[in-house]
């Protein structure tokens, strides 16, 4: 149901099981997800992050592999933020008082930078029918793919 992020696996059509929907002038749904499960473990803070792509809540109706290339950078934001969560933990000061409500306010205002990218994304492409910002938005995301290298081997 789910696919983790990885490098070196991109996404095809055959992922995307859900129905396409209609009444709308998309022509394809990309689901994805920024997670995180942490725990004390003897004193110390420790945590798993998750990005994932959802196969049953993501559609294509018109498929060709330019408008999946454009799927694959909503992918791509997700995990450059799953990277910028993990950079935000590891510079967090922990605090036994406080951590529970401090690692919320680090999560929620990483998920709100994601939305916000993701909307940027869909905004200044046309949802992909402008061409020529497309191909300097995936230009974009690769270099902050990039940028993000060091924090990529989260947890």
């Amino acid at each position: 149901e789910y696919i983790a992020w990885t490098s070196d696996r991109l996404l095809t059509w055959d992922d995307f099981k859900c129905e396409p929907k209609t009444g709308t002038d998309a022509v394809a749904s990309t689901s994805t997800s920024l997670g995180i499960a942490y725990q004390l473990v003897n004193g110390k803070l420790t945590y798993d992050i998750t990005c994932s792509f959802s196969k049953v809540k993501s559609w294509g109706l018109m498929k060709t592999d330019y408008i999946l290339a454009h799927e694959q950078g909503h992918f791509d934001i997700t995990e450059i933020f799953a990277r910028k969560l993990h950079q935000a933990l590891q510079q967090y000061e922990f605090n036994r008082k406080t951590f529970k409500k401090d690692i919320g306010e680090i999560y929620q205002s990483i998920v709100k930078e994601k939305e916000a990218h993701q909307k940027m994304y869909d905004g200044e492409t046309d949802h992909s029918r402008n061409r020529k910002v497309q191909y300097e938005w995936l230009e974009k995301i690769e270099k902050m793919l990039e940028e993000t290298e060091e924090y990529a081997g989260y947890p």
